[in-house]
């Protein structure tokens, strides 16, 4: 979109024009070239249109920001068209500008030839990933035919070996008009060639301008890199996670309804001021990417740098609009050669947008000039170690895996915190529906596990595997310590497992080992499906024996403490045996080392309730008399029967509780 006079974006947010162009491909031209070898000039032959807006521009006679025009060719296709700026100082405008082109015009004048800018503008198309373009050799009214030929010649040598190789070479003068013709008729064949965009629905739109306008606010400019976005929609800025709503969408100078990816787009915002924006941010829906101060690359360091690069050597990122410090941590060596290619992990001073397969590129802290770029393949990834064999091996895989063992590899890395779907979405770059679909097969086939519905995060079999192993031995390691427990504390064993996993997850966990028949819960204890309480003979003969004493002694028994003296065995094995029983409700343990025969206490149990039934109330005294005991056995027994709920205790009588 070119500079967008008063009168035009009023009509435009108006609604007055409607698109046409929705039904074509939505392709972006963007040029490329040293300064001052004719890109501007050129897109003003074409189109008509002056990109160079700033006044400072325009008295220099070189383009600093980022222009844009549009141009519609003869079959009907209508382009964006971005010219970037050729100035070394400039460079980081430059790929701000080429990050989402189709079709990059690579200018060149024929009376100066290859310049450094040149070399450097080819190897940042190549670094984003730039597949489709052209040589437009300009001026050739500043040259003879010789000349010339030595131009093309030239130009021949310099493309040998790159995406360039074999592309037409249009020789142009926008100032007589020739070649013009040729070119946008080279133009219109390449168009052709331009596959369709993926169909990804993220909507992002990496920000190159931020400008207000008076009636209308705050206005933002950018290449729409996927999705579609549409007047309504309430939009996140990222990383800063601000919300605003789409007031009105422009595409080619013409006010839509809805923009679509491909498009060179302004949106104006509802109530948005313009300083909570700026360059390099990006826009997307709510809650639909994360931003991140680390990033997992591939990167390719240029054969043309001189010298090796260090680790944790201090970078430019540049992707996008965007330029960020950061350090670049080689994770399997400590320096990458010039032509090398390795992956890697970028630590930012700032967070990033990011999504896989995104195209960037670095350049030197100082002096600064670009050495190397890459893809993103994982946005939101974990702090690595560096020389750890599994995730150099990982990382390096990414790009040869499938869609299907690309999301098992994902969610099989977040182990048992595991992954959620919109996170999914931009760690694998597939479009949400085709993204679901994989999913509830792979939950269907039991790979992964769904283990929050409501943010909807998965976790791996195998994750959920180990877990459930750790579990089982954590239980298998307990019943072997304590064979006369039916069970484990379920909050104790939790407790072993790792300190931040989720109650859900473990609850999740418990609850299909239990349907599987692996475990078996009881109350608040759990214990493995196979454990048996089995006594061993020093056991059974210590059980006989509290059993006898507490049945013989009836409500006048020895303090446990005393009995284990008599028993002659372990004092903790006789103690397994005791509890054992009081689990069974063999014996009842009316207070600390008491202990009673169940039978005697039931027997007892059923005279004080006939008693309060016939007399309504019993003191202590009567109790005692009952009883038959000491008053060390007697106050124990009827403040037990107060809290079973059997009794009540009203001043110095006992009544019946109505419950009971």
């Amino acid at each position: 979109m070119n500079s967008i006079n008063t009168k035009s974006l009023i009509l435009n947010l108006c609604g007055e024009y409607e698109s046409g162009a929705e039904k074509l491909k939505q392709i972006i031209l963007g040029t490329a070239g040293h300064i001052d070898h004719g890109k501007t000039t050129l897109i003003k032959a074409l189109t008509g249109t002056n990109t160079d807006r700033l006044k400072e521009e325009k008295e220099r006679g070189i383009t600093i920001e980022l222009g844009f025009a549009s141009l519609d060719l003869p079959s009907g296709q209508h382009l964006g068209i971005v010219d970037v700026p050729g100035h070394e100082k400039f460079v980081k405008n430059m790929v701000a500008g080429a990050t989402g082109i189709d079709i990059v015009a690579m200018v060149i004048a024929a009376d100066e030839g290859v310049m450094p800018q040149t070399r450097e503008h080819m190897e940042i198309c190549t670094l984003l990933g730039v597949k489709h373009g052209f040589v437009v050799l300009t001026k050739i009214d500043l040259v003879d035919e010789e000349w010339l030929e030595l131009a093309l010649e030239d130009v021949r040598d310099f493309t040998s070996g790159t995406f360039l190789d074999g592309a037409p070479i249009v020789p142009v003068s926008s100032t007589t008009g020739q070649g013009i013709d040729e070119f946008i008729k080279t133009l219109d064949e390449m168009s052709a060639q331009v596959p369709e965009r993926s169909k990804s629905s993220l909507f992002r739109l990496p920000v190159d301008r931020v400008f207000t306008m008076k009636g209308f606010g705050t206005v933002i400019t950018g290449s729409l890199l996927s999705g579609q976005v549409k007047v309504g929609d309430t939009i996140m800025i990222y990383p800063s996670l601000i919300t605003s709503k789409v007031r009105g969408i422009q595409v080619h100078n013409q006010s839509v309804e809805q923009a679509r990816a491909g498009q060179r787009t302004a949106i104006n915002f509802q109530g948005l001021e313009k300083a909570s924006i700026s360059r390099g941010e990006i826009l997307a829906l709510p809650n639909t990417i994360t931003p991140s101060y680390m990033i997992d690359i591939s990167l390719d360091y240029l054969a043309s740098n001189k010298k090796p690069i260090k680790n944790r050597t201090r970078v430019r990122f540049h992707t996008g609009t965007s330029e960020i410090l950061g350090n670049l941590i080689l994770l399997d060596r400590e320096e990458l050669n010039p032509g090398d290619r390795t992956v890697a992990q970028l630590r930012l001073d700032s967070p990033m947008a990011l999504v896989k397969d995104d195209r960037f590129v670095i350049r030197s802290y100082s002096p600064i000039r670009t050495i190397g770029g890459g893809e993103v393949l994982n946005p939101i990834p974990l702090k690595h170690k560096r020389f750890k064999t599994e995730t150099v091996e990982g990382l390096n895989s990414i790009p040869d895996r499938s869609s299907e063992e690309l999301i098992d590899y994902y969610v099989d890395q977040s182990g048992y915190k595991g992954v959620s779907f919109s996170d999914l979405v931009i760690m694998t770059n597939i479009p949400d529906k085709k993204l679901d679909q994989m999913m509830q097969a792979m939950l269907s086939k039991k790979i992964i596990t769904q283990i929050d519905r409501e943010r909807r995060i998965f976790m791996h079999r195998n994750g959920s595997q180990a877990l459930m192993q750790n579990l089982l031995d954590h239980l298998a390691t307990y019943h072997k310590a304590n064979p006369l427990k039916a069970g484990m504390q379920k909050e104790e064993l939790k407790s072993k497992l790792p300190s931040n996993l989720s109650v859900r997850l473990f609850s999740l966990l418990m609850n299909q080992m239990i349907k599987d028949n692996q475990l078996v819960s009881e109350e608040d204890t759990v214990r493995l499906a196979s454990h048996k309480i089995a006594l061993g003979a020093d056991q059974t003969d210590i059980q006989k024996k509290i059993v006898k004493t507490y049945r013989d002694s009836g409500l006048q028994p020895p303090y446990f403490k005393e009995l284990n003296k008599q028993l002659h065995s372990d004092p903790s094995r006789a103690k397994d045996v005791l509890m054992l029983l009081v689990e069974e409700g063999k014996i009842i343990k009316v207070k600390e080392d008491l202990y009673f025969d169940s039978g005697a206490v039931e027997s007892l149990k059923k005279r004080l309730v006939d008693f309060l039934g016939a007399n309504g109330e019993i003191t202590t005294p009567q109790f005692k008399e009952m009883t038959g005991a000491s008053r060390k056995y007697v106050i124990p027994l009827i403040e037990y029967f107060d809290s079973r709920n059997v009794t009540i205790r009203i001043g110095d009588i006992r009544k019946l509780r109505k419950s009971s």
